[in-house]
């Protein structure tokens, strides 16, 4: 899972140097922590929030198919 918003987020940042993400295991659930360069948070979020849903509705696919809840946060 981590891989997956690690490769959708650099393809849409203009500094995929600085994308980041980590893995905050739990017994059920597991929280991805998104951090991204300042001046390209407005492109991982979107307008009103669709580049981000549209990530989490991913997101939410992959774990189903792996029967593990995954949750997106995406970290300022």
């Amino acid at each position: 899972m981590k891989e997956l918003i690690t490769c959708i987020a650099r393809a849409l940042v203009d500094h995929p140097d600085q994308v980041s993400v980590s893995e905050v295991e739990g017994n059920q659930t597991s929280v991805l922590e998104l951090k991204v360069a300042k001046e390209d948070l407005g492109k991982v979020i979107g307008k009103q929030g669709r580049t981000a849903r549209a990530m989490r509705t991913i997101l939410g696919a992959a774990s189903a198919k792996a029967k593990k809840r995954t949750v997106l946060e995406i970290i300022e």
